[in-house]
């Protein structure tokens, strides 16, 4: 006897928004951490931590305070786009498109900056970097999917 199961689309609607709302978690704290190291750090070794796949020996110098101001900006950066991609991510929870939206130009825009020129440039490892990247990805298509169906449902039924 063969068993039906009826996946309802809201629900599958939902548990995407959910999805989506667990990656923008996971991918804001990584970076509010990211951003607090960056900035706690002495220069040669905030910029080790961001590009990590360079040999650490090469980045031993002594930079000029500007370019140490350079990297804390970077490290401030880091740390606001983190937490306003961590708070979203309650509202996406809660189906906010605002939310979805701001998640998704706040941390997509980051991230495009960053696969340009760290992973492209080879200056990154694919753990933590890249991997980021592709969490962020999974984000915002999750969201994406899951707001187009779930809204889209709501349009059939008014």
């Amino acid at each position: 006897m063969k068993r039906h199961v009826d996946i309802k689309p809201e629900k599958t609607s939902v548990w995407l928004l959910r999805l989506a709302a667990v990656l923008w978690v996971i991918w804001g704290l990584v970076h509010v951490l990211a951003g607090v190291m960056t900035i706690t750090q002495d220069t040669p070794e905030a910029i080790g931590g961001i590009a990590d796949a360079v040999d650490p020996e090469t980045l031993k110098l002594a930079y000029p305070d500007a370019a140490g101001a350079v990297i804390n900006q970077h490290g401030f950066n880091l740390l606001w786009i983190g937490a306003v991609t961590t708070i979203c991510a309650i509202f996406v929870w809660r189906r906010s498109k605002p939310a979805m939206l701001l998640a998704a130009l706040v941390a997509g825009l980051a991230d495009v900056g960053y696969f340009l020129f760290m992973d492209l440039g080879g200056f990154v490892n694919f753990i933590p970097g890249t991997l980021m990247t592709l969490i962020c990805l999974a984000a915002i298509v999750s969201s994406g999917i899951g707001y187009l169906r779930l809204f889209a449902l709501k349009a059939d039924h008014d």
